[in-house]
């Protein structure tokens, strides 16, 4: 067998950790807490190294990691090389695989999250202008605006402020549909807008695995002051709350940066965690690393020391020749670079060592671009160089430390200012041709991320070129940067900044650390502020900062404001399509529907073929109840993208609104087969379900709706009406109360359980629902109308009246809130008004057997027989006005007929009329059977048909004394008048009853009179 030799790597790597010298309080620390188990109190879970550039933090930090896993422990390192929370997740899961412990569910997670945020683009590149269209800047606008349709909005969605409480229950998913159509399910949209909050958990799933099999895991951030800004928070929250779930307690964090910990957020949390403050080297310490590198000579050592200062790069780095000769000790004109360098006599390493640190990463292609040398020596130049000790790896790349880099660029600025601009102008120029290249297979550059990339490295050059001329088209290129959210932003940002301290430019340097402020926050608004008040930006640059600002203030709930920026934008630039389409969607926040559709057609008319803008204004149509108009946008959505789910649901739900329930069920079918999870069309096919009295299937969607989306509180809201509909009233109530824990804000479900609430006559209850659902809505026109019908329930008929009339004045088109105004008027005997107001129900109104019914019973207590009859020739307004008009025969003939119809309305009816033909003593036994079955004020009228004049007094002192309605005692009033004139009827005692009830009604009538 061949013998086995270590590798090249592990062979490097055992002489540097041979030669790793100092830090033995840090290091022991470390190892004795590898020896307690985490249940000892002095155990510590969380080690924080801090120390300025150069002072070792990454040494120490690779040793730790080394004594780790001689303790048998899993480890795994990060640091500036990843941009966010998932990259920092996939070197996790590379390097832990790498020891044997896959996570395999995390691997499909992260695989997901880089799927969704390419489907995310290649939405935008679809939309994008051909080549020869519009400029980068233009492309960019639109891909702009496509955010605005969804990749980061509130969950409130652009449907608050509806009229009604359905249009407000919407909302919220109304947004979230759109984004379906994009993302197929709820996790999809998570993983583009917070993957961490779906790539956490199941990390932490199977970190539990992993870390019963191991004894420690043990994972290192490095470079803390830069990878902080996004690792912070989200380290906080895992290790200090149960967020994302638990983290085994055998897990142990060590972090590096040159800053101690945040105390405001970690302050909390200091008996948990070991603060690790690193400075120079001791002398000693120096003296052990030069004597290992056989650098004993005195007079070098010192001359050493003195250039270094103790830091352990520089001793290292000035070590690495092994000098044996102190020459030019003392010689204080000599740069520290020439001091690092002075020892390697190979002039072209020298050479190649200055100039590549003029890149800010390297590989192989930059190298070569930077480096002056035959081709033929370029790989062993390179090889050479990613071996030296101030040289690190990140990820696939090389970078210098800053430490050595910095004097290296002050070094070259200096020697030849001219040399430097020209390499540095050279490099913008192999930087830009290698973007351009890239760009051609692009229809927006600015989707590609290698793409910006190399825009940022030309960016940089340019600046360190001719940082005057460079820095507005620098500025310019922010905007964009800023588009794409905080941390591309920041990359942005971190690089205008190291430009200025490279090129020593104050102006330069302000702009870097103005923006790097800026966007500490969640978004880039600020940094957006800052270039539109300082930069010296073009209208059309000016107008995408101001779009893009309005889109970050409407995603924060700040949708007057937006509407504020996207006007600054379409004045700057009017051809900015999504401008136009971002503020309908603003403005529909608002409630202002017809203003969000004019901007949608102006929209429309620059972008004829955007099948988002026609879905959405389709779907604003729908809501202002122009469903011929909603149809045309929706269809022509369709017809332009048979995947738009949003535009397929849209139609759906307006052809439910038309009644066409099978066309909308097919709708509906095919948005949910090509999103399953799409929840609000779930929600709305279980809506269609209920209008084809598909009671259980409707309850299946509403289910599985809140199996997708269980803490939802419009959902559940949608559930409990279900359930309440369907008289499962605990169940409902459950649904209601889990709502309002989730968010007690919300009126539709206060609104919800107050009409349950009234169904089973618990007035009281139900109108504090419905104020409490009228506080936070105040135009809430579905609760107004319910609540005006529970104050009729508890007579309460002046607040009941008020709320009609308020209904109505602010919808005064709709037919179901001038019902409820008939319904009160005649409740109170109002006749005119109701006869007014039904005049103009017949025109409006959805239900004309209803109005005919209304206009009856006007007719009938108005004395207008024929009329009543003219209006509806049915058995029941034969029986009534024959009982009025004394034709018993008649009257008991369609009393008869209507007891198969009505079993206790027709026996009253009956009894009524055979008390009238022939007289009380042959009606008794139908009083009597009336009786069983005897309810609110027929109990009355039964007593007086059994001549019990005792309880009648009873009944009738109990019924007056609590408000009535006028139209309840007007009926009462009007049977008894007939049995007054019955035969064998106590005249006398009978007439004094009704004289109490006609004087109530007549009281009732006169107090709501005009």
């Amino acid at each position: 067998m061949r013998p086995t030799r270590p590798s090249m790597q592990k062979l490097m790597e055992r002489r540097r950790r041979a030669g790793f010298v100092g830090r033995v309080g840090e290091r022991a620390a470390f190892r004795e807490n590898l020896d307690l188990p985490p249940e000892d109190e002095r155990h510590r879970f969380l080690f924080h190294v801090h120390g300025n550039a150069g002072v070792g933090k990454t040494f120490l930090v690779r040793e730790l990691e080394q004594l780790a896993r001689e303790r048998g422990a899993l480890t795994a390192y990060v640091d500036e090389g990843v941009g966010s929370v998932p990259e920092a997740l996939s070197a996790m899961c590379r390097q832990l695989d790498a020891q044997g412990h896959r996570l395999k569910k995390l691997e499909e997670a992260l695989t997901a999250h880089r799927e969704r945020r390419h489907e995310a683009e290649a939405e935008v590149a679809a939309l994008e202008p051909a080549p020869e269209g519009p400029s980068p800047l233009a492309s960019t606008a639109v891909r702009l605006g496509l955010a605005g349709f969804g990749l980061a909005v509130p969950v409130a969605g652009p449907f608050m402020g509806a009229v009604d409480s359905d249009r407000l229950a919407e909302g919220a998913a109304r947004l979230k549909a759109r984004l379906s159509a994009r993302f197929r399910n709820q996790e999809d949209l998570q993983l583009v807008l917070a993957p961490e909050r779906v790539l956490t958990p199941t990390f932490l799933d199977e970190l539990a695995d992993i870390t019963s099999a191991a004894p420690w895991l043990v994972l290192f951030l490095d470079t803390y002051e830069r990878t902080g800004a996004f690792l912070d928070g989200w380290l906080h929250d895992l290790m200090t709350t149960d967020r994302y779930g638990e983290l085994p307690a055998n897990v142990v964090v060590v972090s590096s940066g040159q800053r101690p910990f945040d105390t405001g957020r970690w302050g909390g949390f200091a008996d948990f965690m070991t603060d690790l403050p690193l400075g120079p080297f001791t002398e000693a310490e120096a003296r052990t690393l030069l004597a290992d590198r056989e650098v004993r000579a005195e007079p070098v050592v010192a001359e050493v020391m003195r250039l270094s200062g103790g830091l352990p790069v520089l001793v290292s780095t000035l070590a690495e020749s092994r000098p044996a000769d102190p020459d030019d000790v003392g010689d204080l004109s000599a740069t520290a670079v020439e001091r690092f360098l002075k020892w390697e006599p190979d002039p072209a390493r020298r050479r190649a060592a200055v100039e590549c640190a003029l890149p800010r990463f390297l590989d192989a292609d930059v190298f070569r671009a930077a480096v002056d040398c035959p081709p033929d020596e370029a790989l062993a130049l390179y090889d050479w160089l990613r071996k030296m000790p101030f040289v690190r790896e990140r990820g696939e790349r090389l970078q210098y430390h800053d430490v050595v880099r910095a004097p290296m660029l002050r070094l070259e600025r200096r020697r030849s200012p001219r040399g430097w601009a020209e390499r540095h102008e050279r490099l913008a120029e192999t930087f830009a041709d290698w973007r351009e290249e890239r760009g051609n297979e692009l229809d927006d550059p600015w989707t590609d991320r290698r793409w910006r990339e190399l825009r940022l490295a030309e960016g940089y050059h340019r600046l360190c070129a001719r940082e005057q001329a460079a820095l507005p088209g620098v500025l310019r290129d922010m905007v964009p940067a800023c588009a794409w959210g905080p941390e591309e932003a920041r990359r942005w940002g971190r690089m205008v900044a190291d430009a200025g301290e490279d090129t020593d430019a104050a102006e330069v340097a302000r702009w870097g650390r103005d923006l790097l402020d800026a966007l500490e926050g969640p978004t880039t608004g600020a940094a957006l502020g800052l270039l539109l008040d300082r930069a010296d930006l073009d209208a059309r640059t000016r107008a995408l900062a101001h779009a893009s600002r309005g889109t970050i203030l409407r995603r924060d709930g700040q949708y007057q404001q937006a509407v504020l920026e996207y006007d600054r934008a379409v004045a700057l630039d009017a051809e900015l399509t999504r401008a136009y389409a971002d503020r309908g969607i603003a403005r529909a926040h608002l409630g202002e529907y017809e203003a969000a559709v004019e901007d949608l057609d102006r929209a429309h008319a620059l972008d004829p073929e955007d099948a988002e803008i026609l879905a959405t204004r389709g779907d604003y149509h729908r809501i202002l109840g122009d469903h011929e108009a909603a149809l045309r946008d929706l269809d022509r959505a369709i017809e332009l993208d048979r995947t738009l789910s949003t535009a397929w649901a849209a139609r759906g739900v307006t052809h439910h609104a038309l009644g066409r329930n099978d066309l909308a069920l097919a709708d509906l079918d095919h948005t949910l087969a090509l999103a399953p999870e799409f929840v609000w069309a779930l929600v709305r096919r279980a809506r269609v379900r209920r209008s084809r009295h598909e009671r259980e299937l409707q309850l299946a969607d509403l289910n599985r709706a809140l199996a997708l989306a269980p803490d939802t509180p419009w959902v559940l809201c949608e559930r409990g009406d279900a359930l309440s509909a369907a008289g499962r009233e605990r169940e409902a109530l459950a649904d209601y109360q889990r709502a309002i824990d989730l968010d007690d804000t919300y009126a539709s479900v206060y609104a919800s359980r107050g009409v349950l609430h009234a169904k089973h006559g618990r007035y009281e209850d139900a109108v504090a629902d419905l104020d409490r659902a009228i506080e936070l809505f105040p135009e809430y026109l579905w609760a107004l109308v319910h609540r005006s019908k529970a104050q009729c329930g508890l007579g309460w008929f002046e607040e009941a009246l008020a709320d009609a009339h308020h209904a109505v004045e602010l919808a005064p088109d709709d037919g179901w809130a001038l019902a409820n105004r008939i319904t009160v008027n005649l409740a109170v005997g109002r006749l005119e008004q109701a006869r007014s107001d039904l005049d103009r129900y017949r025109t409006i109104g959805s239900d004309p057997a209803w109005a005919r019914r209304q206009s009856v019973r006007l007719h009938v207590w108005s004395g207008r027989f024929e009329e009543a009859l003219e209006e509806l020739d049915d058995d029941c307004t034969r029986c009534e006005v024959h009982l009025r008009t004394g034709d018993w025969t008649r009257a008991r003939q369609e009393a008869e007929r209507l007891c198969s119809l009505d079993e206790f309305g027709g026996a009253l009816n009956l009894a009524l009329a055979v008390s009238g033909e022939t007289g009380v003593a042959a009606a008794r036994p139908l009083w009597r059977r009336c009786a069983h079955s005897a309810r609110g004020t027929a109990e009355a009228v039964i007593c007086a048909g059994l001549q019990d004049w005792a309880e009648l007094d009873t009944r009738l002192e109990r019924a007056l004394a609590v408000p009535h309605e006028w139209a309840d005692l007007m009926d009462l009033s009007e049977c008894l008048e007939i049995l007054l004139h019955s035969e064998g009827i106590d005249r006398t005692r009978l007439a004094a009853g009704l004289a109490r009830v006609v004087a109530a009604r007549d009281a009732m009538r006169a107090r709501y009179a005009e």
